[in-house]
């Protein structure tokens, strides 16, 4: 297949023929590096083939502390990712290596979406965003319940306690479950990931200080925080870079 579109618009998360979405964490270790690193990986894939049919999108995102880098790729089914691994993955990595040396790479986990939370200000799901929020937030939730539907009801929980006070710097969220079973990327634990888009870092940190979109207190809010599974929580904040989307058939 020909060489990947290096701009286009931002990922639909809710695209029903992702059957895997990945994501995955380097660390660099300064803002230097972080842009290097970017620039490394986009002549990489600016000038290799697309690797295979079944991989959607390729999205890279560098992360406010000027250190970490996040990838996502959007995946038709797990199988073709594997594929890509055996094949192809440590050619592209030794590419990047080879121009920023020492990185990091924190992890791998393989997600699946669950639901989708769209904000007053945001574009219905499915139109695909094309303008770039001010900032994007990943958080990860920790759950001590191996039972999947404990992991659902804590979103829908939440999805109830933002629709009865929805906070307008939230432009949208979306919730992943991570697969169940599979061990071999990166972990066993229980885990929701929330990909978050804010119109800036002013109206998250907003949120934050009021411990919850407008500002908690809410039984809504309560239960979410109470849930009884629930073991914690951890996030980074990030701005968008670059999109790699599949080429169109000739």
């Amino acid at each position: 297949m020909s060489a990947p579109t290096s701009s286009g618009p931002l990922p639909d998360l809710t695209r029903p023929d992702v059957g895997a979405a990945l994501f995955s964490t380097w660390s660099v270790g300064t803002p230097e590096r972080q842009r290097a690193t970017v620039d490394a990986i986009a002549a990489t894939w600016d000038s290799s083939p697309w690797p295979a049919p079944e991989l959607l999108s390729y999205n890279l995102y560098a992360g406010t502390d000027g250190d970490t880098l996040m990838h996502h790729s959007q995946w038709a089914d797990e199988a073709a990712y594997h594929a890509f691994f055996r094949t192809q993955r440590r050619q592209r990595n030794d590419a990047v290596d080879s121009a920023v040396p020492d990185i990091e790479r924190l992890g791998l986990a393989y997600y699946r979406h669950y639901r989708h939370y769209r904000g007053l200000q945001a574009p219905a799901a499915g139109q695909g965003a094309t303008t770039d929020p001010g900032l994007f937030v990943v958080v990860e939730i920790d759950f001590n319940d191996p039972d999947p539907q404990a992991r659902r009801s804590w979103v829908d929980l939440v999805i109830e306690a933002l629709d009865s006070e929805p906070d307008p710097g939230l432009l949208s969220a979306d919730f992943h479950l991570i697969a169940d079973g599979e061990r071999h990327l990166s972990t066993d634990r229980a885990r929701v990931l929330n990909y978050a888009r804010w119109t800036d870092v002013e109206a998250y940190e907003a949120a934050l200080a009021a411990d919850g979109p407008r500002g908690g207190g809410s039984s809504a809010w309560d239960r979410v925080r109470d849930f009884p599974a629930l073991v914690g929580a951890s996030s980074r904040s990030y701005r968008f870079r670059r999109s790699f989307v599949r080429p169109s058939a000739p």
